[in-house]
């Protein structure tokens, strides 16, 4: 059986089912798009892994309640803003008073042992969250096609796929988001050698 030439509402079906290779293959193909929103949310790479994580147990815990497959990958999304919420009220409990790192600008990183110096960290964090700030201004149209080529690392076929544009359709979104990109951040003074 080749999984990777099935609809999702197959693969949803067959995951209801307790089918959980096909499980496997609706996480491939959503995995880069989830990751990239959950980054955009947290700006933190190991709180974005955490989230997807418990995104998907709870997709698949919940996975009895989809009644249309072809609506997966909303469903999905609707599943992760819930997590995202409710890892905000469990950090806000256990915070009591202190900085919310995935949902505001102030976190971060602990010191890694043999990695940067904790002043390039920090110089890397600020500059991290300014382009996710600059790249949260822009119109969504130009937004996302940004956030799943350059944060979550998606290639262009699962853009494409993802956001159902021609090839041409998305490199002009990436090629004039970059540069709109570009231009908020030289407005902040940030060098604008994004690429």
């Amino acid at each position: 059986m080749d999984l990777a030439s099935k609809s999702d509402s197959d693969l949803v079906v067959a995951s209801q089912r307790g089918e959980r290779p096909a499980f496997a293959e609706l996480v491939k193909r959503t995995s880069r798009i989830l990751y990239a929103r959950l980054y955009a949310q947290c700006r933190d790479t190991s709180d974005a892994e955490d989230l997807l994580q418990e995104t998907y147990l709870v997709a698949w815990k919940r996975l009895s309640q989809v009644t249309d497959g072809a609506g997966f990958r909303i469903w999905l999304l609707s599943i992760a803003r819930s997590v995202v919420i409710d890892a905000a009220r469990r950090k806000r409990r256990t915070k009591r008073g202190g900085a919310l790192a995935f949902l505001g600008p102030d976190g971060i990183d602990d010191a890694r042992a043999g990695g940067p110096s904790p002043q390039a960290d920090v110089v890397a964090d600020e500059t991290r969250r300014q382009v996710i700030e600059a790249l949260a201004t822009l119109p969504a149209a130009y937004r996302e096609p940004l956030l799943l080529r350059y944060i979550g690392g998606a290639d262009y076929e699962s853009i494409l796929r993802e956001l159902k544009l021609t090839d041409g359709q998305l490199r002009g979104l990436l090629h004039r988001g970059m540069a709109m990109l570009r231009e908020r951040l030289a407005e902040q003074g940030i060098s604008a050698d994004v690429d």
